[in-house]
């Protein structure tokens, strides 16, 4: 009897737990297709630079900078996209929450009116102190505070200017839902 009772008390569980594991192991992907590989990404510094057309009224990288230039499709309807952008460095860590530091900076070229983004230094920042007993450390992308979120606009290119050794992550964001009101 115990045991029948202990086999209809586990069930339920089990049968959520295994049903939960499945709908998030086989979620499709999003139907737009959208992903990083649709936007086109150049990166000069100061021995490779080149003027191009879309982006020669931008300064050239100075030296120990690099400059990121990200090219973006023009969409149907760009006012339901938006572009997340993180920047850091990829590092070996251990079980340890990891930062770095460094300030983004949203600066405008003279004359022309165009924003650019420039980081000037990024250095070893803030981390927890946990005991990770030998843990084996891991690769990871390590992040200045704070990201950049920016509307879609495939008109004029998307620069930033980086110390050498940094890097630029990105993501496309697609408005999925309608508006709801309030009255």
């Amino acid at each position: 009897m115990k045991l029948k009772t202990l086999f209809s008390v586990s069930t339920v569980p089990l049968t959520f737990a295994l049903l939960s594991f499945n709908a998030a192991a086989v979620s499709p992907p999003h139907p737009t297709g959208l992903d990083a590989p649709m936007i086109s990404i150049q990166r000069f510094d100061p021995k490779d630079y080149s003027a191009q057309e879309a982006t020669k009224m931008f300064p050239a990288p100075a030296a120990g900078m690099v400059q990121h230039i990200l090219s973006l499709p023009k969409l149907e309807n760009e006012d339901d996209y938006m572009i997340e952008i993180q920047i850091g460095q990829t590092q070996m860590v251990d079980c340890n929450k990891h930062g770095l530091n460094g300030e983004l900076k949203e600066l405008t070229v003279q004359g022309w009116g165009y924003n650019y983004y420039q980081v000037d230094e990024i250095a070893e920042g803030p981390s927890t102190m946990m005991a990770c007993f030998e843990l084996a450390k891991k690769e990871a992308f390590v992040r200045i505070p704070g990201e950049l979120k920016m509307r879609y606009d495939s008109r004029l290119p998307k620069v930033f200017y980086l110390p050498e050794g940094a890097e630029l992550r990105f993501r496309t964001w697609k408005v999925d839902s309608t508006y709801q009101y309030s009255k």
